[in-house]
Parts: structure tokens; sequence; C-alpha cells
């Protein structure tokens, strides 16, 4: 088995928003702020819940792609159990599926593939707001990930440190997270990485900052974390392997890309503070030299 590389609700609903009708969109967005529990009710619920008509609901779903209401609800569901699977879950599934071939092989393919169909999926323009933003010295920016997402968001901020002032990883103790959010004023940033399963501790502190008027940057999967009702604007790359572990792949992908992005936005600012850091390095000695 490889990665599946048939798209989600979400990413539907992102590649064909602009196919939608204005009360189409309504739903859609509904949607997206509650994913995918929003549309797991009646049709008659979601309607209502969304303030549309069931055949807004019906036209959507055919939009989409599916032949009714069922079919569409169908897919929301399995997706919901996708984000749902642990490690020995995922691991038997591709272990019952696997195709022929080395596991270099297998898991080279759903990378490829996992990077190939994000690529497809990502809005340039979200991501070029997203650089521009993280450019903007007028905020602060603040970075954190989960259990096992901290590793990218310590690498993130490691180099938004050295390309510009006031950034901050967050420690990995969530009850140390409110003082941060006490230093962060309306307009600052959050990034924050959360994938499947979702963290609640990650969602409790997109809320806080929600409150306080924290713009959110998410990087998530394509299940979409419940973050993304709360972020001002959402990364989502797929993230399934050959493996009981999710991959970080095409995550580390983006966030290496948006590095480079924010660096050139601000290229004589960072040159200057990287010559710095060189020197502050040599005083030091942090790095070998070459004998003379």
């Amino acid at each position: 088995m490889v990665a599946s590389s048939q798209p989600t609700i979400s990413e539907l609903i992102r590649t064909r928003y602009s196919d939608l009708t204005r009360k189409e969109r309504k739903f859609a967005d509904i949607l997206l702020a509650n994913y995918p529990v929003a549309g797991l009710a009646s049709i008659t619920e979601v309607a209502d819940n969304a303030g549309v008509s069931t055949p807004t609901i019906l036209r959507t779903a055919k939009k989409l792609g599916f032949k009714g209401f069922p079919g569409f609800q169908s897919a929301l569901r399995r997706e919901l159990k996708e984000t749902l699977a642990n490690p020995i879950a995922k691991h038997e599934r591709w272990a019952s599926e696997a195709p022929e071939g080395h596991i270099l092989n297998q898991f080279a393919d759903a990378t490829m593939e996992n990077l190939s169909s994000s690529l497809r999926q990502i809005d340039h323009r979200t991501f070029d707001k997203v650089s521009k933003l993280l450019a903007d010295e007028d905020r602060k920016i603040a970075v954190v990930g989960g259990r096992l997402s901290h590793a990218l968001a310590d690498y993130l901020a490691t180099h938004l440190q050295v390309v510009r002032n006031d950034v901050t990883l967050l420690s990995t103790s969530p009850s140390r997270w409110p003082h941060h959010l006490l230093n962060m004023s309306k307009g600052d940033v959050l990034v924050l990485f959360d994938v499947r399963r979702y963290e609640a501790n990650l969602s409790d502190l997109a809320r806080l900052a929600e409150k306080r008027g924290i713009r959110i940057v998410l990087f998530t999967d394509q299940w979409m974390s419940p973050v993304s009702g709360r972020a001002a604007h959402t990364l989502a790359v797929r993230i399934e392997v050959p493996s009981g572990w999710d991959s970080a792949v095409v995550t580390m992908f983006m966030v290496e890309a948006l590095v480079a992005a924010v660096e050139t936005h601000r290229w004589p600012q960072t040159r200057a503070r990287i010559k710095d850091l060189e020197k502050l390095f040599d005083d030091t000695r942090r790095f070998l030299k070459k004998p003379e």
C-alpha cells in the first residue's frame, strides 16, 4: 500500500472554493471551522448549523465529487477514523496491504507522492502571506509544537531567531504557556504545529491566543487539526507513509521553504545578523576551524 492520493474533503474545498456559490462557501467555511465534526450530523442539522438550506448542502457535496450527502458524510467519517489511528493500527494497515519492494522504495514512493499532492493543494497566496507575516518585526513570534512536532517547532524557531528579533520557542511544558502569552500582544503571531492525534493542550493554547488577538499560523496534516478553526493561516500537508508513525518530511520541506522566503524578504537585515552571529561563534570557538 502506498500513501493514499485521494484528496480529503478539506483539500477538495480549498481547490474548488472558487467554483462554489456564496451560500455554498458559507457552508464550506462552517465545515472547515469545525472540521470534520460540523458535517457529521443529519443533513437537516448540518444545514441549520450552517445557516443554509439542505439543497445547498447537496449541491456542495456534488460539486466536491460526491453523488449525494451519504457519500460525502461517509468520507468525513473515514477521515475522522484516520485522525484517531494509533501507531499499532497504522503499522498493521500498512503491513497487510504493502506492495512488493524494499521498504526504502515504498517509503520513497509514499514520501514523493505526499510532497507532490501537498504542493498541488497548498495555496501559494497563503504561503506568501505567512512569510510576510513572519518577516514583520513589529510582531513578536512564538513557536510551539506537540509531543513529536516540537522538533519541527524548534527547527523553525532556531532559524527565525537568526533572521529576525523577538522569536521565542515555547517550552515543552504546557503549564508555562500562559506565561509566554503574557508577553504577547494583539497582532503578534503564534506558529503552531499539530498533527494527528491532535493534542488537547495545543487546542487550549490556540483558544487562549485567539482571545488575546494573537494571529495563529498552523502547520497540520490533510485531516486538519481542530486548531484550523482558529487559525489565520493554515498550511496542511500529507503525512502518511508505510510506518506506524507519520512522516515529517513534507512538513520540514514547508518549514525550510518558509525560512528561505522570510530570509529573502529581509535579506539586508538578515545578512547583518548572520555576520554578527558568526563573530559570536568565532569568539566562543563553537565550530572547528581548518588548520592553518
